[in-house]
């Protein structure tokens, strides 16, 4: 998972709340009479965006709120109301769900064939108890990434790989040492400049704001005023930049101690994860053993389906949806088996879409993935995957699974590759961290400052194609619910035709100095539209 959880600190910066408007805008009418959205063409800026508009900008409409969102909330009022949609189970495969959190146990998917806590494998599929989905990994919360166990095990790949993955663990050994020093040294400012503003306000927290405003000659205050922009422009709190920069700092420093190749983390599991028959391991514990170690799928599940409108959190893009839960996903690299066997579990058990916000560079059992993909098409499933955070583009990086072996030709036409959008509708409307590609990336997606479900009846935002990719399953869910008779592949090829079309050049990368033509950096050159999508599903539907 670490390509493609939200961006470590130590990586990035939030983007600054700007967002844009239009002055005049491209439109075009569908047979219907309603006319689908449009990119506006020329650019005017507008106030900062309000922070109602940012928990929900993923919602908006790039024409009436001048904000790239997928026009959400216009096609609940305009194209659902009044319509029934069908239930639609949507597999998340991920680090687990905190399915006791307020605002998703309205949407949780149930095994009825199951008898909760009897101790018996009442459907007989080989998962006892499994009511909510199934926890592949057991009591494990951290891994060692793909490269470490290919090093440990050089059996694992052919020799290039190997050579490759050496190549990389040397390349991040070098990066340690920089990032570790960096690291404390912000620390070191973060711990001097709070405990002089905490001073200065006479409490132990305090906004942005409240720092902007300081007026003073004292060199100390002032000096710690500078310094505390700079860190709160993160958009965390001072006690979760803290504890994002620390756990940043334990990755370096195990890293560097070389403790992560000494640990054998799946030895408590008791499967072997080189034998994909042996599928007998893991529990029915969907959550975890550590609620927290559930954020990114928690957060993920929310975005699809968190519950619309009962003042709670923020909104799922979603209605009719039931979510299952697959934990596969650790802090650190994914197995193959588990990702393999976690897609058969959803598809086996009525997933019409499956969400895999992960990632990895290398990739030993890579044919285990695709047959699971495969037998997803077989049956009909759509599998949204997430780009990747690295600012590369994988027509050339390896980001896996992927649906082209030979990142050319496509194995199977039931998987969509999504890229991450900022709320910025102008130049900077590509996150700065999404991969991008021509071929291996299909549409793009909100995926900066995304707010939703974490645990404990919390909600925050988050960034990433991990945000990114739960916002399209959103909407081919809206299909597959209200379109039911539509296949994957037609969700699919909705999903790409019908997004909004951005005709300018864009900076990718967060690099100034390269901007590049949106319709570039991915298939479709296009932006996934909610509105949209409906209408072009009403019009194949008949």
């Amino acid at each position: 998972m670490n390509t493609i959880k939200p961006i470590c600190i130590s990586a990035f910066a939030f983007l600054a709340l700007v967002g844009c408007g239009a002055s005049k805008q491209v439109s075009n009418t569908s047979s219907s009479g309603l006319v689908a959205i449009s990119a506006p063409l020329n650019i005017t800026k507008k106030a900062p965006i309000t922070e109602n508009s940012l928990k929900r900008w993923s919602h908006l409409d790039i024409v009436t709120d001048t904000i790239p969102g997928m026009s959400v909330d216009k096609a609940y009022a305009e194209l659902l109301k009044g319509k029934k949609g069908v239930p639609v189970i949507v597999g998340i495969v991920d680090s687990g769900v905190d399915i006791e959190h307020e605002d998703l146990k309205a949407v949780l998917w149930t095994n009825a064939k199951e008898i909760p806590e009897n101790g018996i494998d009442d459907d007989k599929n080989g998962y006892i108890d499994d009511i909510h989905g199934w926890n592949f990994l057991g009591d494990i919360t951290k891994e060692n990434l793909e490269y470490e166990r290919i090093i440990k095990d050089k059996t694992l790949v052919d020799e290039a790989t190997y050579q490759a993955a050496k190549a990389l663990y040397d390349k991040k050994v070098t990066e340690a040492t920089v990032g570790k020093n960096r690291l404390e040294q912000m620390l070191e400012v973060i711990n001097a400049g709070d405990a002089t503003l905490a001073k200065y306000f006479g409490k132990a927290e305090y906004t942005i704001e409240e720092v902007n405003a300081i007026v003073t000659q004292e060199p100390e205050t002032q000096k710690s005023k500078v310094a505390m922009q700079q860190m709160l422009s993160f958009g965390l709190p001072v006690v979760e930049l803290k504890a994002a920069i620390e756990n940043d700092l334990k990755g370096f420093i195990a890293l560097l101690s070389g403790d992560n190749l000494k640990t054998d983390y799946r030895k408590v599991l008791g499967d072997n994860p080189n034998d994909i028959t042996d599928t007998k391991y893991g529990n029915n514990n969907v959550i975890g053993p550590d609620k927290n170690e559930a954020l990114h799928g928690t957060h993920v599940a929310g975005i699809v389906a968190q519950s619309r409108n009962n003042t709670l959190g923020g909104d799922g893009v979603a209605n009719n949806v039931q979510i299952l839960t697959v934990r596969a996903v650790p802090d650190g690299d994914e197995y193959d088996k588990d990702i393999a066997l976690g897609i058969r579990y959803a598809v086996d058990n009525g997933a019409k879409v499956i969400n895999g916000s992960f990632g990895k560079a290398f990739s030993p059992h890579k044919q285990w993935v695709y047959d699971a993909i495969k037998y997803a098409e077989q049956k009909d499933v759509l599998f949204v995957h997430a780009a990747g955070n690295d600012a590369k583009d994988i027509d050339y990086a390896d980001n896996y699974p992927t649906d082209s072996d030979d990142k050319k030709t496509e194995y199977a036409d039931n998987v969509i590759t999504i890229g991450a959008l900022n709320f910025e509708y102008g130049n900077k409307v590509v996150a700065r961290f999404s991969n991008i590609g021509k071929i291996n990336v299909d549409v793009f997606a909100p995926g900066v400052q995304i707010y939703a479900t974490t645990p404990d009846n919390t909600y925050k935002y988050l960034q990433g194609t991990s945000m990114a990719a739960p916002n399209a399953a959103g909407v081919a869910a809206l299909i597959r619910s209200y379109y039911p008779q539509l296949s994957a592949k037609q969700v699919k090829q909705i999903l790409m035709d019908s997004g909004v079309a951005i005709t300018t050049d864009v900076v990718v990368g967060g690099k100034a100095n390269d901007t590049r033509p949106f319709a570039a950096l991915s298939k479709s050159g296009k932006i996934i539209n909610a509105y949209n999508a409906l209408l072009m599903a009403e019009k194949i539907a008949k």
